[in-house]
């Protein structure tokens, strides 16, 4: 009779039943970690500073020295609110305009080429083409016409970003039409034309001006052209009427 080894054998202890030891939750008082810093402003802060570097050697390329400005108050007082403006404009613009793709970096890039341009040929013209320096109310009314133009692109950002009528429930954006956007449609892009268009007179610099109306009402034109497709696209007959009821960047004119 074969035998029943596994009756046969003692039993064997088993031991105790461990459970293994549960992981403390986190403490509720400790602070999540902190979101990075968003790469794409940090980016663009880079490159407009360089954009600004350049426009103070381009400058100093038209006039041939580096002292001007000491003597020429409004000239460098044109330049810290030009900067001011472009910082703060960067600083308010909504966070899909930070964009530091290929595509929008070389388009950026093209934009600002006409910039330096025009930034170089105001001095020139006034240094090689004139024997005297500009009249200072003529330079006075340039940063006049600047800070017009800063308060208007700069006012029509914070409306849009800080005082816009929110977004629907359903999260699809809405269409502003008070404050700035009352009588125009684009008022940022009338704003940078007039700021622009500021800087031939701190050098009272006629043929600069000249070209630079022509120039940029071409670029104004097609810029607004290039929005108001995307805006009849978004927002359909409504913004339709909203551009029968409006002028583009001038009252009564335009």
């Amino acid at each position: 009779m074969p035998i029943d080894e596994t009756a046969a054998s003692p039993s064997r202890a088993t031991g105790e039943l461990k459970v293994p030891p549960r992981t403390p939750p986190a403490a509720a008082s400790e602070p999540p970690p902190a979101a990075p810093a968003p790469r794409d402003l940090s980016v663009r802060i880079a490159e407009l500073a360089i954009f600004l570097a350049a426009i103070v050697g381009s400058v100093a390329l038209g006039l041939g020295i580096t002292d001007y400005f000491a003597s020429h108050r409004y000239v460098a007082l044109y330049l810290v609110a030009y900067a001011a403006f472009r910082v703060a404009d960067l600083l308010v613009r909504d966070d899909s305009m930070l964009g530091v793709d290929r595509t929008r970096f070389a388009s950026r890039v093209m934009h600002e080429l006409p910039i330096l341009l025009l930034f170089a040929a105001a001095p020139f013209e006034r240094t090689y083409l004139y024997t005297n320096d500009a009249p200072r109310w003529v330079a006075g009314l340039g940063l006049l016409i600047e800070l017009a133009g800063l308060w208007l692109a700069l006012g029509a950002r914070i409306q849009l970003g800080f005082f816009a009528a929110p977004a629907d429930h359903a999260g699809a954006r809405t269409l502003a039409r008070g404050g700035l956007y009352r009588h125009i449609r684009h008022p940022i892009f009338a704003g940078e034309f007039l700021v622009l268009f500021a800087w031939p007179f701190a050098y009272a610099a006629p043929l600069t001006a000249a070209v630079m109306v022509i120039a940029g009402a071409i670029v104004l034109r097609r810029r607004i052209c290039e929005e108001e497709a995307e805006m009849l696209a978004l927002f359909g007959d409504e913004y339709a009427a909203y551009m029968r009821a409006t002028d583009a960047v001038i009252p009564g004119f335009w």
